[in-house]
């Protein structure tokens, strides 16, 4: 194999190693973002797993983070909370930064 195919297979190898890591990721982040709406919408016990996995089912539905959004801003609009579109998107930004540090560093 010439230093060129090993090179190329190398890249390869490392963009998949890195689109796991970002899927593993988003679906930390989703959890975390499950666990954050539970605790706003006063879902307590078993029930708390349960949303926590429907946020994350929500981002299968298509690319991008607006599949997650619209499901928390409905779910919190439906339970009367208060809050801002802003408020949310801080919320998925902050909860991607601190999984992304835990998957990317080893935390």
């Amino acid at each position: 194999m010439s230093g060129l195919d090993e090179r190329g297979s190398a890249q390869e190898a490392k963009y998949i190693l890195d689109a796991a890591k970002e899927f593993k990721a988003e679906a930390k982040r989703n959890k975390a973002l499950g666990h954050w709406a539970s605790a706003l919408l006063g879902i307590e016990g078993d029930a708390v797993e349960k949303y926590a996995l429907s946020v994350i089912m929500a981002d299968m539905e298509e690319a991008g983070d607006n599949d997650v959004f619209r499901k928390l801003r409905k779910d919190l609009t439906d339970g009367n909370i208060d809050i801002s579109d802003q408020a949310i998107r801080d919320k998925m930004a902050e909860c991607l930064a601190a999984a992304r540090d835990e998957v990317y560093k080893g935390v």
